[in-house]
Formats: C-alpha cells, structure tokens, sequence
C-alpha cells in the first residue's frame, strides 16, 4: 500500500481512486526491470520449492503475485479494492491464480490452508496486528511460513511496524523466525531509502 511521505495514513486513502496510478511506484508496479528482477531474486529464496499455494492478502495490483505465479505457485490474492483487484486479474490473465474481494485481516477463504501467508505493507495498517497475525496462523498448514514485509515510514509522524515489535508479535505462533532488513537494497525501491524496511519471515 502507499507508504511514501510523513503524512501517510491509511485512513485517507480511496484505493479504488488510487489503483490507476498505484503501479507507478517503482515497488508497487515493479516495471522497471531491475527492481521486478530484485524482488523475484527475494522472492525465490522466501518461499519454499514449487508448486506451493500462496495467499497474497493485500496483494493490490498483484505484482508480487505475478512473480509468484511465474516462479511456479498457485496464487490466491485478496485485496480490499474491487479495481485493484481487476488489474492485478488482469496481469495473471491466464496463470493459476484467483483473486478475491474482502478483508486482509479475515480472508474470505473458508476451509482453505496454505503454505505461505505472503503480505506486503498492510499489517502496519490494521488495529490489532496481534489478532490479525493469530487468524492468519490458522490458515497455514503444518510447515508453512509467514513471508511479511513491513517497515516505518516518515520522519515528522513515523507510521509503520518496527521489526523488533513484528517479531515480538509473531513469536508465539512460529517455531522460529528471522529478520531480513532491506532498506539498504537501493534495487527494491527503485532509489535509496533511508527508513526501515524488512521482511520476517517465520516457519510454523
């Protein structure tokens, strides 16, 4: 979601009214082919071998569900924003993937279990990350993993998850997890960052 300026809060945000421009960020539409070839290569060696079945909540317009898709995985996106979701059905147009209309906090996927939980900058946006995170461990099967990239963003008033209150919160539900700092990878972004970006990932 967007995550740029010192003013940002998810609260303002139309992100029906936001999806057409929202690919437009280097990390959002990952066209620039060295940041799409950076988040593959992460992407590679945060989920398991292939095929697995990935749940992408959040997922926006699907550009990490595409990259997914193309490293081998079934794909199940759920975003929030009916036309979000038409553009990221429209990138996967014929890949195994299906995407869904509904909340990230409570996916509307019924009895259906994954092998990863993949979010990328939603976590920071709802009220209770503890709730949330126990929700979506039931929707792992046994051996699967957490893949959430989160971050703080802004200086005047910071937003965001700090990774050490990130780990704190997954800690009890994974039998272990590890912290994977990107800020210092100019290639994901497009340009150097100087705010914390990361991703902890955990293994059930």
């Amino acid at each position: 979601m967007t995550d740029e300026g010192d003013t940002t809060t998810t609260g303002r945000v139309d992100w029906d009214a936001a999806a057409a421009a929202f690919d437009d960020e280097p990390d959002h539409g990952l066209r620039d082919p060295g940041v799409r070839a950076a988040w593959a290569d992460r992407l590679r060696t945060w989920l398991p071998g292939p095929p697995t079945d990935v749940l992408d909540l959040g997922c926006g317009t699907g550009s990490l569900s595409l990259l997914a898709a193309e490293q081998g995985h079934r794909v199940t996106g759920v975003d929030g924003s009916a036309r979000m979701l038409g553009l990221a059905r429209a990138k996967l147009a014929g890949r195994d993937a299906v995407f869904l209309r509904g909340d990230a906090a409570a996916p509307p996927v019924g009895e259906r279990r994954f092998d990863v939980v993949l979010v990328r900058h939603v976590l920071w946006t709802l009220p209770d990350p503890a709730r949330v995170l126990r929700h979506w461990r039931a929707l792992l099967r046994p051996g699967g993993r957490f893949v959430l990239v989160e971050g703080v963003w802004g200086t005047v008033d910071p937003v965001g998850v700090p990774a050490d209150r990130l780990t704190a919160l997954l800690a009890p539900l994974v039998d272990h997890a590890r912290v994977e700092r990107l800020s210092d990878d100019a290639r994901l972004w497009g340009r150097a960052v100087t705010d914390e970006r990361y991703a902890v990932l955990g293994a059930v």
